[in-house]
């Protein structure tokens, strides 16, 4: 990633940066440091040598990249053996990291760790380095998991296979910062016992134990949540989003891949930037389901036939199905493994958004000012489906019931999108939502906005640490 040339570096500030091993995570990391760095703050952002290859860094002058042994899975088997590859993010990343601060020069004077990985802050902790968290998700799911103790004492987690019908419905109000949600948007992962959820809530056993909170969001996407944490916790909270690329957007800068590799290698077929841009204004629906998990088999194919009888142009990238569903799709689908999902997001001729809701997606169609169709399939993307639905009233709702075997069918697909795409009153009142939810992004990452007000806050405790 490339920033201005002239950045002068403060002195005596040497951020470290660790984050959890997943794409999503590594992904809003980056961007934050990339932010910090853009202001002069040195940061070292250290990986896995796997995610090093993956992400494939550009030189930049404030930030550099440092790798630890590969000691978990490789991405690969993550989805086949999900509880082995938690279980290595906890048992085997914190020796090869401790070793690391050692030969570090120069050493480090503040760790940003991804609130997950419990051990940085113990390491911080040892060591007597600062240590600041970074949230990469929304903040209400912060709330929901560090208030997880209500949850249970209301009987609410973890509910059985028995018990999870006759309660998903029930309105929680109890929950700090949060109106009303029921047990049934809450991630998938809190409602049985399992190796994450139980990582999760010893890590957040360790939140005030460290120096300083960041989120990834920007402050007037959640104001009453964040407004309410910072009541509760003693700790600063630092809205800091949205955690997205958006200065290689600003800056015209087109990268050589999405902030990661397409798997091959770094040169990218940007056709499909050609084909947009041949389609008519507000025509196009950007499909996008994530990298991790993906839908089944049936599901894909469901989804294929329900664009194509929509009758409604679409722009589909699906890494490792893509030649199979562009059979499929015909004339008025382009289906592509990998692209630059912000720069195509913003583009005239994109209206819609089809997503598996994302925290990293959701702020890029925010910040883009598109609506978006819902379609969560995993842990946080549940709540986030809420929001966007309920909460912000800027997208509609494709799949209701969670859970891989619930197969949506293609009319229900094809009907949802026409209706988003078409645009009767409803959905025109959604889109002018949307464009409000995007000034308000627009605003908070200009120079006196929010987001910049709360990372030169930030800086300047970084500074004063010295």
């Amino acid at each position: 990633m490339s920033n201005s040339g002239g950045i002068e570096k403060i002195k005596g500030c040497n951020v470290l940066a660790m984050a959890y091993p997943s794409r999503g995570h590594i992904n809003s990391m980056l961007n934050a440091c990339t932010l910090l760095a853009s202001k002069g703050v040195p940061v070292t952002f250290v990986v896995t040598e796997e995610w090093l290859t993956l992400i494939a860094p550009e030189s930049s002058p404030n930030l550099r990249f440092l790798s630890i042994p590969n000691v978990i899975p490789s991405e690969l088997t993550r989805t086949s053996d999900y509880a082995g590859f938690v279980e290595a993010v906890y048992t085997k990343m914190e020796a090869p990291f401790d070793q690391l601060l050692d030969g570090l020069e120069p050493p480090a004077t503040c760790i940003i760790a991804d609130t997950l990985l419990s051990w940085a802050v113990a390491i911080g902790d040892r060591r007597n380095i600062p240590v600041a968290l970074l949230w990469p998700m929304a903040p209400s799911l912060f709330s929901l998991t560090y208030h997880y103790h209500l949850l249970r004492a209301h009987g609410h987690l973890p509910l059985t296979l028995e018990n999870f019908s006759e309660r998903k419905d029930e309105i929680m109000t109890y929950i700090p910062g949060i109106p009303a949600i029921r047990p049934g948007d809450l991630p998938s992962i809190y409602m049985r016992k399992n190796e994450l959820s139980k990582r999760m809530e010893e890590a957040f056993s360790w939140v005030t134990k460290v120096q300083f909170i960041l989120f990834s969001s920007f402050y007037d996407l959640q104001p009453h949540v964040i407004d309410t944490l910072r009541e509760i916790l003693p700790i600063p909270i630092y809205p800091i989003g949205p955690s997205i690329p958006f200065m290689l957007l600003q800056d015209r800068v087109t990268p050589s891949a999405d902030t990661f590799s397409n798997g091959s290698n770094n040169t990218v077929d940007m056709d499909y930037l050609k084909w947009l841009d041949s389609q008519p204004k507000n025509s196009v629906l950007y499909v996008s389901l994530g990298s991790f998990l993906s839908a089944s088999a049936t599901q894909m194919h469901e989804i294929a036939m329900g664009l194509q009888s929509s009758g409604v142009r679409y722009l589909w990238v699906a890494r490792d199905e893509a030649l199979n569903l562009q059979e499929i799709c015909g004339e008025m689908g382009l289906v592509v493994p990998w692209c630059d999902q912000l720069r195509v997001l913003c583009h005239s001729s994109v209206a819609g958004f089809f997503t598996h809701c994302g925290w990293n997606s959701i702020l890029e169609a925010i910040y883009s000012g598109v609506p978006m169709l819902t379609f969560p399939l995993f842990a946080d993307q549940i709540p986030n489906s809420l929001l966007i639905v309920e909460d912000w009233k800027i997208g509609l709702r494709v799949k209701e019931d969670i859970g891989v075997e619930n197969v949506v069918g293609r009319d229900k697909i094809a009907r949802v999108v026409r209706r988003l795409m078409d645009g009767d009153e409803g959905v025109l009142q959604l889109r002018e939502r949307a464009k409000e939810l995007q000034r308000s992004c627009q605003r908070a990452i200009k120079k006196d906005g929010s987001t910049m007000t709360n990372l030169h806050a930030f800086i300047g405790d970084l500074v004063s640490l010295n």
